[in-house]
């Protein structure tokens, strides 16, 4: 394998160059490729993938609101190739593929992943996309990973039911997370108004200032408009085993949406990269997150050498403050079609706009107690009875199903509310169970029926209030999960470094190339 170090007489834009094209060279080597999926990178004016056994350069073209991509060059096999959203779909079919390898896997929307990514100004030099079967060694590895922007990975649930949705049960079909909110407020009967679309430019039909996906509206009933709707957002829950438990009674509530209404089958594929924060903001947006700027859980910044970390403790709950200008949540659109409204954002960090925010109580300081989780309903103790993530996100997940049954019911922590016009639940359980067993195990399944007992929790309260002939629901997560391979472990940065290539590596696979350079 040949190097090429940066030249010392280069400037600081040619010394970069260089060390991308030396780091591209290691990256796609056949030694790498258990753990490294693709690289991809923009050069040039165009977009490229790189893996082991071809690479592939694209340009985009302004089409309306959106855009065209025309693949200029392929050398070898494309990565980027087969973009099916279908692959794996159904429990079966996941489980009879384990560990799936780049010629057999799909990539459902490669080419406007890779482009919106690297329209975020904190965007790194290249982007490493792990193997499905990699497990992260010596950075917190799980057994059920995300991130990637494979299809199983990607591959969120999708479930909208209730008044003014028809109900065609579980169909073999998919959407994006970012039609998502732009379907919500439709349904909501909020009026479209001038925005900006996928390429920043004018489109017409917009219910968000910034809006990349579009209104699902065959999914709505014409002239039946909930006067409420109710969001479920089940973190990292993969959607085949969600939609299994469902049908084999583990998952009563979940099933009962289903019943009212319409399940993707494919899911609702995430933004690259599939992680937490950017896909909640997606969710609550309707941006990608190249576009909202929410780019991951951490990132490097360039010009101030401030490492950013927006999922910590201390930073989730101010992380919407780094939203790009002109992105507008669906709260704030609410607000704007109807001042009076009462919207909640109950466990959710990206809550710019909502009326009521769990996390107003933690920028005022204000927490309330934490529960017990031995005095809890729908507690598996096996798992949460000793320290650890499973017991500190039941105790989580609980407050969340409190504040939201709390509100329903017209009263919360001695303070009188409204009933919802917009009532967002996010919880965080089955995210942790299935990083911790991988989606098919035991403790991902505990999770996903711990937190079907919740959503049946503010079902009942939303019943309580009178309003369930009146509320729409809609129930998603804000990325996959994949099982990985606990023998397929290993860290690229070593091969970087061993070549003297100077980086810095955020978020596991954000390689900022000369770091000491601006």
């Amino acid at each position: 394998m040949s190097i090429v170090p940066p030249p010392d007489t280069a400037g600081p834009g040619a010394a970069r160059a260089a060390s991308a094209a030396a780091a591209l060279e290691i990256l796609a080597d056949r030694s790498l490729e258990a753990i490294v999926e693709m690289v991809l990178t923009v050069r040039d004016g165009a977009y490229e993938a790189h893996s082991a056994d071809g690479s592939v350069r694209f340009i985009r073209h302004r089409d309306g609101a959106g855009w065209r991509y025309e693949v200029i060059d392929v050398a070898g096999r494309n990565p980027l190739a087969d973009q099916s959203s279908d692959r794996f779909a159904g429990a079966a079919a996941e489980a009879e593929a384990r560990w799936p390898v780049r010629s057999v896997n799909a990539y459902p929307h490669g080419y406007e992943q890779v482009v919106q990514f690297f329209e975020a100004p904190m965007a790194p030099d290249l982007c490493v996309v792990h193997t499905a079967a990699h497990n992260y060694e010596g950075r917190g590895g799980h057994r059920g990973e995300h991130g990637s922007l494979d299809v199983v990975q990607a591959r969120a649930p999708f479930v909208l039911a209730g008044r003014g949705v028809r109900a065609d049960g579980l169909v073999d079909r998919s959407c994006r997370l970012v039609d998502v909110a732009p379907t919500l407020a439709r349904l909501l009967g909020l009026p479209h108004r001038p925005g900006r679309g996928l390429n920043g430019l004018h489109r017409a039909d917009a219910y968000l200032a910034r809006q990349d996906g579009d209104a699902l509206a065959d999914l709505l009933v014409d002239g039946d408009r909930p006067r409420h709707v109710v969001g479920f957002l089940l973190d990292g829950c993969n959607p085949n085993t969600l939609y299994r438990l469902a049908a084999s009674g583990r998952a009563p509530n979940v099933a009962r949406l289903m019943a009212m209404g319409t399940a993707f089958r494919h899911g609702a594929m995430a933004g690259m990269p599939t992680v937490t924060l950017a896909n909640h903001t997606s969710l609550i947006t309707g941006a990608l997150p190249g576009h909202h700027r929410i780019l991951h859980n951490a990132w490097w910044d360039r010009l101030s050498g401030e490492v950013v970390t927006t999922n910590s403790p201390a930073a989730w709950p101010t992380a919407m403050t780094r939203l790009a200008p002109g992105i507008e949540t669906i709260f704030e659109a609410i607000r704007a079609a109807d001042p009076a409204a009462f919207t909640a954002a109950v466990n959710e960090p990206a809550d710019r706009g909502a009326t009521f925010s769990t996390f107003d109580f933690f920028r005022r300081g204000d927490i309330p107690a934490f529960p017990v989780p031995e005095e809890l309903a729908h507690v598996s103790l096996e798992f949460a009875g000793d320290l650890g993530d499973y017991r500190f996100n039941t105790m989580i997940d609980h407050m969340a199903m409190e504040q939201a049954v709390g509100l329903w019911d017209g009263r919360y922590r001695g303070v009188d509310y409204p009933v919802p016009r917009f009532c967002w639940v996010s919880f965080q359980l089955t995210d942790c169970g299935m990083h911790a067993g991988g989606p098919r195990s035991e403790i991902a399944e505990a999770a996903i029926a711990d937190t079907d007992g919740r959503v049946g929790e503010i079902l009942d309260a939303v019943e309580r209030a009178g309003a369930t002939a009146d509320t729409a629901f809609v129930l998603v997560a804000d990325h996959g999960m994949e099982e990985t391979n606990p023998g397929v472990t290993g860290d690229w940065d070593a091969a970087l470094a061993e070549a003297g290539i100077p980086f810095r590596d955020e978020g596991a696979g954000f390689l900022y190339l000369d770091p000491t350079t601006n």
